[in-house]
């Protein structure tokens, strides 16, 4: 039956064509997509001038436009036809997304679509692709390839996830330091700690974006009127980091307890210099283990072989005589 549909040609034709409008909705996302993106960076670029902290937009409000954004309609489309992209454990899912730098509130529903459309593209374009390939393959090896195919398919976002908020993490724990050195520094001058954070925002925008973003969040909730231990822990969850959840313990308890926040910014400090400085001796030491592996692999077998190769040409040579005689 499969090789009755393969050979004939109106099936051929609707699965090019089904390729083709794939390959073309692709396309306008990612132009979408890019065209938002240029158009947000021009926005921001014309009203830098005006933002006095990093996350605050060019018109001063604390709403953002990713409701206008592509995404969010599409979403908005799609879920006002009956389907509910709604996790069922949106809670860690949110905060996931937002250890990856995905805050926006429509982020889990996206993940969703995104893990139900390849779970659905990824067999179907490997169904068109083993139809139109000249060899066929059995009923049953090609639903197996087909099972695979949806696997990664629901799998590979996850993992793009947790590989981008891992990445993510170590550049924030890696630049963090120098922002308790300059935060140090501000509280030593007399400033108060919202203006802190503000200003180290803004001086940390270009060398470390990410530390800029979480600080300039945690003063945007600060003037909005949480309190001051709701956005350090708020921060700490956003950053799903050990050194920032200790940090934001830390000022909460020298807030409660009195004590100087500028001894605890240095001593805290001091102690993060250290660990990035044992996690880097940490890597060095590794590094002859790692490059172990691809000597002994690659390079031993061909040593062996030179070294052993005329010794084998001469036993040869000797013992061919012998055996022959």
């Amino acid at each position: 039956m499969i090789e009755s549909f393969a050979a004939s040609s109106a099936v051929r034709l609707a699965v090019l064509v089904i390729l083709f409008a794939g390959v073309v909705a692709g396309a306008f996302g990612i132009m979408n997509l890019e065209l938002g993106r240029r158009s947000m960076r021009r926005r921001l670029e014309t009203g830098a001038e005006d933002a006095p902290i990093p996350g605050l937009l060019p018109s001063g409000s604390l709403r953002s436009s990713d409701s206008e954004s592509s995404w969010a309609r599409l979403i908005a489309r799609i879920e006002k036809s009956g389907l509910s992209l709604a996790d069922t454990n949106d809670h860690s899912l949110r905060q996931k997304l937002a250890a990856a730098g995905f805050s926006q509130p429509w982020a889990p529903r996206a993940y969703t679509l995104i893990r139900l459309a390849l779970v659905i593209i990824l067999p179907a374009l490997w169904l068109a692709f083993r139809f139109l390939s000249p060899d066929r393959p059995s009923l049953m090896w090609l639903y197996f390839q087909c099972m695979l195919a949806a696997l990664a398919g629901l799998y590979l976002p996850p993992l793009v996830v947790s590989a981008k908020a891992d990445r993510r993490q170590e550049a924030i724990i890696n630049g963090f330091p120098d922002a308790l050195d300059l935060m140090l520094v501000c509280v030593e001058a007399g400033l108060g700690l919202e203006a802190a954070f503000a200003r180290v925002g803004q001086e940390m925008a270009n060398t470390h974006p990410l530390i800029a973003q979480q600080l300039g969040n945690v003063v945007l909730e600060l003037r909005a009127g949480r309190s001051r231990e709701d956005a350090l822990r708020r921060m700490a969850d956003r950053a799903q980091a050990d050194e920032i959840r200790a940090f934001a313990t830390l000022l909460i308890q020298s807030t409660k307890l009195g004590s100087s926040v500028a001894q605890t910014l240095r001593i805290y400090a001091a102690e993060m210099r250290e660990k990035r400085r044992m996690r880097a001796e940490e890597k060095a030491h590794r590094l002859p283990v790692l490059l172990s592996v691809p000597l002994v692999a690659c390079m031993l077998p061909v040593m062996i072989g030179v070294l052993m190769l005329p010794a084998a040409i001469r036993v040869i040579r000797s013992l061919l005589p012998a055996l022959g005689g």
